[in-house]
């Protein structure tokens, strides 16, 4: 009889912060290795070195790419460990370049603060810098998809294709012959770039996300939607800004704008894509082309067609710029990123408008946003919000309560439990009940730091 003791240790009551931490008697494995994101609360715990032995940790698997699932593995390598960082090869590509472009602007951000005296640490550091990230990266081992490996006599995991972004997988490990499956964030069925989700066929115990276990997708018209505020930002000579994360989303929105433009349904309005990691990424498609449904003769084009802004200098210019125009700039949830840049010069015009696309998690200025807030606080000062506030929800990469419930049909025995993560509490509890009545199984919603020991 064998013990393996789980540690959800993030995204456990929230959205942000995925760890999870297995010690089994062969191997102790990490499952994603994210940083809080959102609330202040959250943020702090980023900086609270995490209750386990971190140099007693064997390998860290993850399953794709998104701050919130790789954004603490240069503070997890600080801390002392010394072990592989698995992926699929898109995976670490994104993961790399995420983790770069948050390090450097950790860096800026710290820089700026004590320049300019705004915040209460003195000096305020950075969470991580370019040197830490490296040593992170030097860590990094890929792994294809579909094919067992070995991590000990007894123990084995493979990665299923995802859908979500680039490179995203779910998570089968088998340990002494029990499945532990991880979700990851599971893609939609319907997407502009990628194809659908692969779904398990057994799990004993299941960790799934449940970011929208309370909700299903408007069926929004997003062609028309995006054809309306196009015209609307003419018409008023103002600007359409898109804030976007840089992954998936980015490319999803250029080849959406792109596609109108070459069907007549858009006329020839400026778009300015500026954000330096979202432009990485398109690198990534480029690399690989078996990982997405983008044919590589129209990403050129799409790519001819908008203009891509690299450094900040360009940035000022295109604020500057008196034309009607379209600009999509990190980040998604309005974090961080160029678009701040955006929204101080231009949150206060009433001929802007803000397009929010997707999830806005507690705690950011997404979420104020799209809540109604009638101010913005943008690097230590308020901006009053005159801008017109638009939500498109239907381009989420996330799959909706619906989408969640058939990726779980598939699976062919009972679990002995559920464990419900990545959701916000009434999310979570929604699908709680939802879960319980569609199929009867165990389900529990484990709370941050909880420890759990099973048998296998």
């Amino acid at each position: 009889m064998k013990k393996v003791k789980i540690h959800f240790l993030g995204a456990s009551g929230e959205v942000t912060g995925s760890k999870f931490y297995l010690e089994t008697p062969e191997q102790n494995i990490l499952v994603d290795c994210g940083m809080f994101q959102g609330l202040k609360e959250l943020r702090n715990l980023n900086w609270t070195p995490l209750p386990i032995d971190v140099s007693k940790i064997d390998v860290v698997l993850l399953t794709h790419g998104h701050l919130d699932h790789t954004g603490y593995l240069p503070r997890l390598v600080k801390e002392g460990f010394k072990g592989s960082i698995v992926g699929t090869a898109p995976t670490l590509a994104i993961t790399k370049i995420i983790l770069l472009d948050s390090a450097k602007i950790h860096e800026e951000e710290a820089k700026k603060a004590n320049d300019e005296e705004y915040s209460k640490h003195k000096p305020a550091l950075p969470f991580y810098n370019v040197e830490e990230v490296e040593r992170a990266i030097d860590l990094f081992k890929f792994e294809e998809k579909n094919i067992w490996i070995s991590l000990s006599d007894n123990i084995k995991f493979r990665f299923n294709y995802n859908g979500h972004i680039i490179g995203a997988t779910f998570i089968e490990l088998d340990i002494f012959g029990k499945i532990f499956l991880f979700s990851g964030d599971i893609g939609r069925k319907e997407d502009f770039l990628l194809p659908p989700p692969e779904r398990p066929k057994w799990a004993d115990y299941l960790f799934i996300e449940s970011t929208y276990g309370n909700k299903l997708h408007p069926d929004e018209n997003v062609e028309q939607i995006l054809v309306d505020l196009v015209n609307k930002t003419i018409r008023e000579r103002g600007n359409l800004i898109i804030p976007s994360f840089a992954v998936e989303r980015l490319q999803s929105l250029m080849y959406q704008l792109w596609k109108l433009y070459k069907k007549n349904r858009i006329p020839n309005i400026p778009i300015f894509v500026d954000s330096p990691m979202g432009n990485n990424v398109l690198s990534v498609f480029e690399r690989f082309p078996e990982w997405h449904k983008l044919p590589m003769k129209e990403y050129h084009e799409m790519c001819d067609h908008i203009t891509i802004i690299s450094s900040y200098k360009d940035t000022w210019k295109t604020i500057d710029d008196p034309r009607p125009k379209i600009v999509i700039a990190g980040s998604g949830m309005v974090t961080g990123g160029r678009v701040l840049t955006y929204l101080k010069q231009l949150i206060d015009v009433v001929s802007t408008t803000v397009l929010l696309v997707g999830f806005m998690a507690e705690g950011t200025r997404g979420r104020q946003l799209l809540d109604g807030a009638h101010e913005l606080k943008l690097f230590g000062k308020y901006y009053p919000v005159k801008a017109k506030i638009v939500h498109l929800e239907s381009l989420s990469a996330h799959a909706d309560q619906a989408e969640l419930i058939d990726w779980m049909r598939n699976i062919k025995n009972v679990p002995e439990k559920v464990f419900l993560i990545h959701g916000e509490p009434t999310a979570l509890d929604a699908f709680r009940v939802k879960i319980k009545d569609t199929f009867g199984w165990s389900v529990h919603i484990p709370k941050l730091h909880e420890v759990i020991e099973v048998v296998v």
